[in-house]
């Protein structure tokens, strides 16, 4: 399989500090660095040419550190199955997606007891702002501890966001299949919502950030659908089969809205 590499042109407007380069190329040049020795090597011998007081400087910098990388401890080899996992999720997730695991099977309790009242399913109810939750914590600042290092690498922008909803999707849309299937619900009922829950988060959060996104979008289901529904122990419209059209185009509206703003996830009030 052929490799596409980084041009001449923009190896050398990279190590001029990426003039002459637009934003998407210096962010693709930086990613594609990571995974091709081909074009660090070549990018080695354009600093070496036409920087030399950079390579310089490194080298300065790698002398000193040399003596001490030595004497250093290395760190314990990862086990083999932690190593992928960590490129979809971080720790701080992971009592979040049990949390919110742990509030799909209480709605499904809750619906198989018949505890409750009228024709209100609890799987149902909750479907929607369940993967907000999950999508929230995985990029909350204030509940990633590496957070700054993932603000600043190559791919912390739209590939990182969607890698770790991908991974929130495939722990609560399991779950919340058993607990449709369970209960009676169309298996569209709940994943119509939830998927058009996610993808407006995301859209919402290349403006307001991820965080403040879901938290506001949780607010508004809660006032606006949980509390009437909970109220008259009705279904509310919005979960009823005549509403699935204004689902769908909801979804539609927000993976539109990713995709066209999808440079705004490199920057960092995204992470918010």
């Amino acid at each position: 399989m052929s490799v596409e590499h980084a041009s001449k042109r923009i190896i050398e407007g990279y190590v001029r500090g990426g003039s002459g380069l637009l934003a998407d190329e210096v962010w693709a040049v930086e990613a594609h660095l990571e995974m091709c020795r081909v074009c660090r090597d070549r990018l080695a011998a354009a600093v070496d040419a036409t920087a030399p007081a950079v390579a310089s400087l490194v080298d300065t910098v790698w002398s000193g550190l040399e003596s001490r990388l030595a004497v250093t401890a290395t760190m314990p080899r990862r086990r083999r199955w932690s190593a992928p996992l960590s490129r979809w999720m971080t720790p701080a997730m992971v009592p979040w997606l049990a949390m919110v695991v742990g509030v799909t099977l209480t709605a499904l309790l809750l619906d198989l007891s018949g505890t409750g009242s009228g024709e209100v399913s609890w799987v149902l109810l909750f479907a929607p702002v369940l993967p907000v939750l999950g999508v929230a914590a995985s990029w909350s600042r204030a509940l990633d501890p590496a957070y700054e290092l993932t603000a600043s690498v190559p791919r912390a922008g739209l590939y990182l966001v969607l890698r770790r909803t991908a991974s929130v999707l495939a722990v609560v849309v399991p779950v919340l299949a058993v607990g449709g299937w369970a209960t009676g619900v169309m298996v569209v009922q709940w994943l119509l919502p939830c998927l058009a829950f996610t993808s407006t988060t995301l859209a919402l959060g290349g403006v307001v950030g991820v965080r403040r996104a879901a938290v506001a979008l949780a607010t508004v289901w809660a006032a606006l659908v949980v509390a009437p529904t909970l109220a008259t122990s009705r279904t509310a419209f919005a979960l009823q089969t005549g509403g699935l059209p204004a689902w769908g185009l909801l979804l539609a509206v927000g993976i539109g809205v990713v995709i066209a703003r999808r440079g705004a996830y490199t920057v960092l009030g995204a992470h918010r």
